[in-house]
């Protein structure tokens, strides 16, 4: 498990539970992947982005699925190589796969969650439910 900011007095209760312990639950990725990509997770006043660095894979090679507020993101490529020659004959097999489930927050519209990859980078936007983002300050008057 792993997690981005801890748990602290000044943070939001939301933020708790978005950025908490159970932010990551990561799954055994295979051994032929080596790693799992690096995640930044960013927050504005309409939402909220995930961004995870795949250089190499393509859009079809990644699978999102959004199970209740649960969103697993997964990608899976298999490449190989063949190289024959008149003494030798070379082949060689290369898989790269990770998986990784982020518990949302309940603020989290899940009908309007859109997803690009351009350069390298999977952008995930997840966009706040109307009622969930912030107001700005008002007065009120007393009558």
């Amino acid at each position: 498990m792993s997690t981005l900011v801890k748990s602290h007095f000044a943070t939001p209760a939301y933020m708790n539970s978005f950025f908490g312990k159970d932010l990551f639950s990561e799954f055994n990725t295979p051994a032929f992947s080596g790693s799992v990509p690096a995640v930044n997770v960013v927050e504005n006043k309409d939402g909220f982005r995930i961004e995870v660095a795949a250089p190499g894979l393509q859009k079809s090679d990644f699978k999102l699925n959004l199970d209740k507020n649960q969103l697993t993101i997964s990608a899976h490529k298999e490449q190989s190589e063949e190289q024959q020659n008149e003494t030798y004959s070379r082949r060689e097999f290369k898989y790269t796969s990770f998986q990784r489930t982020f518990t949302l927050p309940t603020s989290i519209d899940g009908d309007r969650i859109e997803a690009n990859y351009v350069d390298g980078v999977l952008s995930i936007a997840l966009p706040k439910r109307e009622e969930a983002k912030e107001k700005p300050a008002r007065e009120i008057s007393v009558i």
